[in-house]
């Protein structure tokens, strides 16, 4: 009888759940993310300048006020019918300005583009958050599964050096043929060579991930066994499809593209249109040694008040060209519209089925685990009754580590891919994320 031993496997595994001891979620990495990631802050700093420029051009609309104030001297030499008259005086001028545009219209649509701006630098920050959520949710379940494939390999690594071992001693005493001891050895020196790949695959992406977070040695947590994938809701592309129509950020952004592009061929018609601005003025000027006409210190202050009309005429055909321009770039606006709708529906309907398929593949490789540990176990039995060969029961531990990996690698991408069709349909969220969170354990 064999005494029983623990699979390598689960030994693996179970090594590798405890070296998480202090592993960080998804969420706690998302955090570190949005504070370091280039992209996303490059958004929220657009915002910010979007809403200062919209500030810019509501000033167009309100009133403006100057204060102006100038000291001068002029040193008088004059003669005139044999007088000579050599003298300086001074002059002083104080002057308070202020206007109130009662109807400009280009001033009034800038405004209202500054408020669409506004609108759009919001939306590409929604974009710029969905996209910093997919990216950082791959890179964390890259992580994971480079981790579990390094388990995997190692687990057959340790299947492999007990099989050569045992080949080996069955060659000694007479039992098996050196075709055995052979065909383990390979077996070892190929995993071998498996184990240096998915160490430096392992270094490769957690490297990638601490950049993306900002943090070294980052270490994430696995998902909680046994893993239950989350079922897709709506299970039907057409919703989907409407919800990606009705919110998606890209098609948020080309919409307001076409209403700032209106708005411009609005502004530039306007250049045909009279102005009408409200103008007053209040001045003091003083000569406290005289003037040129006078001896004597003088004072005056003039108040103004009236209107200042502006009706253009002629531009040299600039008004008119400009408006040609404007309506050709509304119409590419407008196309430009039509392009992100059609691809926003392939994108959804691409990703919808992506996790679909990815789910019948997850489904699938848990019966084929079930399958290939039945088939070890019937190798392994084999094995000791004589019927099977030790290359046999290799193949079938190879297989189920294989299966096992595929298996973990295959659920990493429906939960991705899930997030991936949200995105896609422009509807995700924190909460989306805290949702897989909820997923992981240790």
């Amino acid at each position: 009888m064999h005494a029983f031993r623990p699979r390598p496997l689960m030994l693996a595994l179970s090594g590798l759940f405890l070296a998480g001891a202090h592993a960080q979620s998804l969420s706690e990495l998302y955090e570190a993310a949005r504070g370091v990631d280039a992209s996303y802050q490059s958004a929220r700093a657009q915002v910010d300048a979007s809403v200062a420029r919209a500030d810019q051009a509501r000033a167009g609309l309100l009133p403006s006020a100057a204060l102006t104030a100038g000291l001068s001297r002029t040193e008088l030499d004059s003669r005139a019918g044999g007088t000579a008259s050599d003298r300086s005086y001074s002059t002083q001028n104080l002057a308070l300005s202020a206007s109130h545009p009662l109807y400009r219209p280009a001033n009034s649509i800038s405004w209202e583009q500054a408020g669409k701006q506004v609108e759009l630098a919001r939306a590409q920050l929604t974009a710029a958050e969905q996209d910093l959520i997919v990216r950082l949710s791959q890179a964390y379940f890259d992580v994971l599964a480079a981790q579990e494939s390094l388990a995997f390999v190692q687990a057959q690594k340790t299947a492999v050096t007990e099989q050569l071992a045992a080949a080996r001693r069955n060659f000694e005493v007479g039992t098996a043929t050196i075709t055995d001891t052979r065909e383990a050895q390979a077996k070892f020196d190929l995993v071998v060579a498996q184990q240096v790949a998915a160490e430096n695959d392992l270094r490769v992406r957690k490297l990638a991930l601490d950049l993306l977070t900002g943090r070294s040695g980052t270490d994430p947590v696995p998902l909680k066994t046994p893993v239950v994938l989350p079922a897709l809701a709506p299970d039907a592309v057409e919703p989907w499809v409407s919800q990606a129509l009705d919110a998606h950020p890209s098609l948020r952004q080309a919409q307001l593209a076409v209403e700032i592009a209106t708005l411009e061929s609005r502004k530039a018609q306007a250049g045909h249109s009279p102005t009408l601005d409200l103008t007053a003025s209040h001045g003091i000027t003083r000569n406290p040694s005289g003037s040129a006409n006078s001896a004597l210190s003088s004072r005056s202050a003039a108040t103004t008040v009236g209107l200042a009309f502006n009706l253009p005429l002629f531009t040299g055909y600039a008004v008119q060209n400009r408006v040609r321009e404007t309506l050709s770039l509304e119409e590419k606006a407008r196309a430009d519209l039509e392009t992100a709708r059609r691809s926003v529906t392939q994108a959804v309907r691409t990703a919808y089925f992506g996790v679909q398929s990815g789910a019948g593949q997850a489904k699938a490789l848990e019966a084929a685990e079930a399958s290939s540990q039945s088939a070890l176990d019937a190798n392994k039995l084999g094995y000791q009754v004589g019927v099977r060969i030790n290359i046999d029961v290799l193949n079938s531990q190879s297989q189920l580590f294989q299966t096992k990996r595929d298996l973990a690698q295959a659920r990493y991408s429906v939960l991705v891919n899930g997030l991936r069709l949200r995105q896609a349909s422009g509807v995700l969220k924190d909460e989306d994320l805290r949702a897989i969170n909820a997923l992981l354990g240790k």
